[in-house]
């Protein structure tokens, strides 16, 4: 009789999530209550946030839990799909890091993007959380049964999805229009499921829940103080119609639940710790409902054990879908694992990344499942190709070597080949220049390149710099304002091995023209020709980049080793025999703090061979990136102002950040530089050459923009350096 009577006693608790951004984290203060008071809650319904929290409920994660994870989520990744660097192949670094503005140009038609971000970071994420879960196919069987909404974009109706890949499902509710691209879940074209249900308990009643507690995050209608701006009036619009729903479903809801959010936006993400102190400030109001709702059941909650967070995982088959211009072999290359391997989970991670950042897929859909008597899982990729061939691409950069310069770059995919690229970079300003790259890319095998590259600038140095002792003595001048003219083509072949490391085998020829109209003007008729020769050359290169970031490093590990053979010239000045050039960098980034870094950066250089002449010796002097040949940064000191065929160099960078984005920084360097240094021993004592630096950096979408004031001991006298815009 007493088992009866509580089965007519125990009731069915449904909770209903809204969408809201941001201000959806209240959510997790409402689950973080309704844990401490023991409710079992039967189902949970949710759209947008609504939806991704609650599946995480569903899935098993306490209200704690979920704190615990959001706080420690970086949403601007999220938001921005911030693929980590290390995602993209050296040469799509190269190509990408240097374009403030990036557009679809097919059939000469600039075309604006669907959206700001693709959702990747958010599904890797969403999957990694849900893995306990993935072999469960219908929402219903999960640890609390689960639905979100979401809306056809094609239709504007609502779409219930309670059944397939679970964070494909939430990703597809969450996707805000214009900020992450429509998912296509059964050949239906998924966006935020707010726009048509934010707040779904009809569709929640119908599962015969007998009381329904509901949160509420929506915004309400906004005064005529508040409607500045044309946002403001179309979000009050689009608002129309939720606010009028939510009358009729909050009189529906047995515990309606409403967070102060008033003060916060779908992005006041860094306001997460506020909102859900808020949620749980409302939740707490309806207390008394709540304590009556937990005595009415007889099982009570019994989510007190943490999901054991998976470290690696064993990948027994990979299969790949939606793939028809791209081979499996070029989809397994980008992964950088094989089948029947077991991984850790960052690297699945950062394989599905290095797949994402090639640009060639609209979409890259992943989901693992457990192997039919197995161990470990088989991992499903689904991929659509990006029918997205042509892009127009603009830059803008300021520094005090090249002057103001913008940059307007076509990129081709597809144009000979299935997995080619073909990029050409025009650069108008003080100084013209362009760059031409044409890359096919085959993964760990043997990928084919040619660039070709025109630059140039005009600089007063030091004539010390360029000229012997007795070209100076018959000069008679200290400075001179010279032009230097490089155009250079390289055919090359390279391939990864290792993961991280890139070698590359080439041959260049090289035009190389240096001339000065200062004596012209001073002693002669005709301009002075320092240097007008064509060279050919075999090279190798060999680089390992792990920087986070290729601007404002807190961690990794940057080496790249140059050796060149130069075995042919015109020799404009009758002074050529065979020559090698070797040079290497090595750099160390590490994060002391969170704000504070120390940056350590090593380089050294030689020439073998009797070279008599110096327009391709090492250049030390000013403050860049980018620079051409032999030329390389050295502060305390202008461009081109140290010269020699070896040279050693170290630099020292401490790095705080100290508020997002800003940065101050002091830098010191120290560096021998002279003609045989390494056989002289002169290497290895004092510098002879030293410099310091005291900067300030922005990190903006048009790149960064940095000013710094470097001093030298030796020349007694300050610089400064200034510029803007990525280097290119």
């Amino acid at each position: 009789m007493q088992s009866q009577s509580n089965e007519k006693q125990d009731v069915k608790v449904g909770l209903v999530l809204s969408g809201g951004g941001a201000k959806g984290l209240a959510h997790i203060g409402t689950l973080k209550v309704i844990d401490s008071l023991g409710i079992r809650v039967d189902y949970v319904a949710g759209t947008s946030m609504g939806a991704i929290i609650g599946s995480l409920y569903a899935a098993g994660y306490s209200g704690k839990d979920i704190d615990s994870i959001f706080r420690d989520v970086d949403f601007d990744k999220i938001i921005n799909d911030d693929l980590p660097r290390a995602s993209k192949t050296f040469y799509e670094r190269d190509n990408s890091e240097k374009y403030a503005v990036t557009l679809p140009f097919d059939d000469f038609k600039i075309k604006l993007p669907s959206a700001l971000s693709r959702g990747q970071n958010t599904l890797s994420l969403l999957s990694k959380l849900t893995l306990h879960v993935c072999d469960i196919d219908d929402f219903s069987k999960l640890p609390i049964p689960f639905f979100c909404i979401a809306t056809n974009v094609e239709t504007g109706k609502p779409v219930v999805l309670d059944k397939g890949s679970l964070p494909q499902a939430i990703t597809a509710s969450g996707a805000f229009p214009s900020l992450f691209q429509p998912v296509i879940i059964d050949d239906q074209i998924l966006i935020d499921g707010g726009v048509v249900n934010n707040y779904p308990i009809d569709e929640l009643k119908a599962k015969g829940m007998d009381i329904i507690i509901g949160v509420d995050v929506q915004d309400g209608l906004a005064t005529r103080d508040e409607l500045k701006s044309a946002p403001d009036i179309l979000l009050q619009i689009n608002n129309y119609r939720t606010i009028n729903d939510m009358i009729e479903k909050s009189k529906k809801t047995d515990v309606y639940i409403k967070p102060d959010i008033s003060d916060y936006t779908v992005i006041s993400f860094d306001a997460g710790r506020q909102i859900i102190e808020n949620g749980e400030k409302a939740t707490v109001k309806e207390i008394d409902a709540l304590k009556k709702i937990a005595s009415m059941q007889v099982a009570k909650n019994q989510k007190e054990q943490s999901i054991k967070a998976i470290d690696s995982i064993k990948i027994n088959a990979i299969v790949v879908s939606g793939n028809e211009k791209y081979t499996r072999a070029y989809v397994l290359g980008k992964l950088k694992f094989k089948q029947d391997e077991k991984i850790k989970y960052t690297t699945l991670v950062d394989g599905v990344n290095n797949l994402a950042a090639t640009n060639n897929f609209q979409s890259v859909v992943h989901q693992l499942k457990p192997s039919i008597n197995k161990e470990g899982y088989d991992l499903f990729f689904r991929v659509k190709e990006s029918d997205k061939k042509t892009f127009f691409k603009l830059g803008v950069h300021y520094d005090d070597l090249y002057k103001s310069a913008a940059l307007v770059n076509f990129t081709r995919k597809q144009l000979l080949f299935k997995n080619d690229v073909t990029s050409i970079d025009f650069i108008l300003g003080d100084n013209l220049r362009y760059n031409f790259d044409y890359y096919i890319d085959k993964g760990f095998y043997w990928s084919i390149g040619f660039h070709s590259r025109y630059n140039q600038f005009k600089k007063n140095i030091q004539s010390s710099a360029l000229l012997s002792d007795q070209e100076l003595a018959t000069l008679g001048v200290n400075k001179l304002e010279v032009e230097l003219n490089d155009f250079t083509n390289q055919l090359y072949l390279q391939t990864l091995f290792r993961k991280d490391f890139a070698l590359v085998l080439g041959a260049e020829h090289k035009k190389l023209i240096l001339e000065s109209e200062t004596i012209l003007r001073q002693a002669t008729a005709e301009e002075t020709v320092f240097e007008n020769s064509d060279y050919l050359s075999l090279y190798g290169k060999l680089k390992l980049d792990t920087y986070n970031n290729k601007y404002f490093p807190d961690e990794g590990l940057f080496f790249e080793g140059d050796f060149h053979l130069y075995l042919y010239s015109s020799d404009y000045n009758n002074n050529f025999s065979e020559f090698s050039i070797g040079k290497a960098t090595l750099g160390y980034a590490k994060s002391i703090t969170p704000a504070l870094t120390v940056n350590l950066i090593a380089d050294g250089g030689f020439t073998i061979g009797e070279n008599d002449n110096q327009y391709l010796n090492f250049v030390l002097g000013g403050y860049g990136n980018k620079f051409i040949n032999n030329f390389l940064p050295f502060l305390g000191y202008d461009f081109v102002s140290l010269q020699g065929n070896s040279f050693v160099k170290a630099l020292i960078n401490v790095d705080y950040e100290i508020f997002k984005k800003n940065h101050v920084n002091i830098a010191a360097n120290f560096a021998n530089i002279e003609d045989n240094l390494f056989s002289t021993g002169n290497w290895f004592s004092s510098p002879d050459y030293t410099g310091y630096a005291l900067g300030y950096g922005i990190e903006t979408f048009l790149g960064p923009i940095e000013a710094k004031y470097t001093w030298s001991p030796e020349t007694k006298r300050g610089l400064f350096f200034f510029n803007l815009g990525f280097w290119f």
